[in-house]
């Protein structure tokens, strides 16, 4: 029997049919989340979370009417649900508390930059906020970008962008 006939049968509440489901598709979909996901407490949650919504929506898969498989939708699942993970630990988490601890050798661009700011604060409150934040976070608060991201709860791409807009726009006024 394959994987979709087996999602049918679990719409219908074949408890059977969603243990020989888990049991087929359990360890190749923990390999993928753990390629993802380092930390063994999210997985385990992103499994859950997974099995437990196709129990719950098993009667929503089209599966090949559509042209999907059941192992196709599972990842789907699982995938959205790691997104949601992440999502939720970067908007709780604190910066980690080594970001405080070390000592972190700026580069010498940084270096005449956060001189300057320290003398024209002026300059960094003329930047729009989004920038500025970044740039505090990264110059003056010695913040790594994926540090910065976890506290500012944004991608780590939008960090290098800001961060990059934000030396440009200083180095105009402070020239």
């Amino acid at each position: 029997m394959d994987e979709e006939r087996l999602v049918r049968l679990v719409a219908r509440g074949d408890r059977a049919a969603f243990e020989e489901l888990y049991r087929r598709t359990s360890p190749w979909m923990a390999v993928r989340l753990r390629r993802r996901c380092s930390d063994e407490q999210i997985v385990a949650e992103v499994m859950q979370e997974t099995y437990l919504a196709v129990w719950r929506a098993a009667g929503a898969f089209a599966g090949s009417a559509v042209g999907g498989t059941a192992v196709g939708w599972l990842w789907m699942i699982a995938a959205r649900r790691l997104v949601d993970a992440f999502r939720r630990r970067a908007h709780h988490a604190e910066p980690p508390a080594a970001a405080a601890a070390r000592t972190v050798v700026p580069a010498a661009e940084e270096e005449v930059l956060a001189a300057d700011v320290g003398g024209d604060a002026d300059a960094l409150r003329r930047l729009a906020p989004e920038l500025g934040e970044v740039l505090q976070a990264t110059v003056l608060d010695g913040l790594s970008v994926r540090e910065t991201a976890v506290l500012l709860g944004l991608p780590e791409g939008t960090v290098k962008t800001r961060a990059r807009r934000a030396r440009i726009a200083m180095r105009k006024a402070l020239a």
